[in-house]
């Protein structure tokens, strides 16, 4: 191995979360120094089962309100209407009889 290219390997301690710590050894800051976790495994959700976990999509949401709020659909049904059509008037649609638009056929015929 080359001399003077390697990183200093030292003992530091490691702060978790809830303020217990342990004494490891690595390459960062200089030999004694303490590294304050911000997440460890008690806190992270990967560990905890994710309830802790920051929801980044509400400002998204928020963000997409604010600029389509106001907009309205042409056509759309109203607020708190139904789309869907109820099952008495679909089937009253169904039962009228349908007109037939003339066609040059029956036109010819009817001229003979």
């Amino acid at each position: 191995m080359k001399e003077g290219i390697h990183p200093e390997y030292h003992s530091i301690k490691v702060v978790m979360t809830d303020g217990s710590s342990f004494e490891t050894r690595s390459t960062y800051g200089k030999e004694g120094d303490t590294l304050q976790l911000d997440v460890d495994p008690k806190t992270h959700p990967a560990w905890t089962g994710g309830g802790g976990h920051i929801n980044e999509n509400a400002s998204q949401v928020a963000k997409f309100n604010k600029r389509f709020g106001g907009f309205k659909m042409v056509g759309a049904a109203p607020k708190g209407a139904s789309a869907a059509k109820p099952k008495a008037e679909t089937a009253a649609a169904s039962a009228k009889p349908k007109s037939e638009a003339p066609t040059k056929k029956k036109e010819k015929k009817a001229e003979e």
